[in-house]
């Protein structure tokens, strides 16, 4: 009887060495430097880290929304991203359809580290609005429009972003 082990290994043919996963630690401090490093009186979506958790890519960042900013509606194509709230609060819509939708540019920066493939709007018809404050957590799955009406007060939640096509730069 043929070993089929040996006769790989005999021809090169060897599966290859997978590294071990490790576990990421995000801390507090973390945290908060990205958010006290981006400017205030606009919207920043900053990345803090994204790595390969075994086939598909986990992330984590921080989105800060000031209350004077009407933002616009975007659907991910292959992405879905966990909302915490961590301060403020406001009227986020989710499902329905994108108003005026037009696809980001594959070859974006933003496309490329934080959204993937994406659509973006000028607002989402039909969809569910829900008011959202700390503490909260909102699941978006892929394919799912989402954007904010109202920012009552100034936001901030942090966004898990699960890629399971891998398709973001790991930072």
């Amino acid at each position: 009887m043929i070993n089929f082990a040996a006769l790989a290994v005999l021809l090169g043919l060897t599966l290859p060495q997978t590294e071990a996963l490790v576990a990421t630690h995000v801390s507090d401090a973390d945290i908060t430097t990205v958010a006290s490093a981006a400017p205030e009186g606009r919207v920043t979506d900053d990345s803090i880290r994204l790595v390969d958790a075994g086939g598909y890519n986990v992330g984590i960042g921080i989105v800060q929304r000031p209350a004077t900013n009407r933002a616009s509606a975007i659907q991910h194509h292959a992405l879905t991203e966990v909302y915490r709230v961590i301060a403020g609060a406001g009227t986020l819509v989710t499902g329905g359809t994108l108003i005026e939708s037009r696809e980001l540019a594959a070859d974006s920066e933003i496309v490329k580290v934080l959204t993937g493939p994406s659509d973006v709007g000028t607002g989402v018809d039909g969809g569910t609005a829900r008011r959202i404050a700390t503490g909260d957590m909102v699941i978006i799955p892929a394919g799912v429009p989402h954007g904010f009406t109202e920012i009552e007060e100034d936001i901030a939640y942090l966004v898990v972003r699960v890629d399971p096509q891998q398709l973001l730069q790991i930072k």
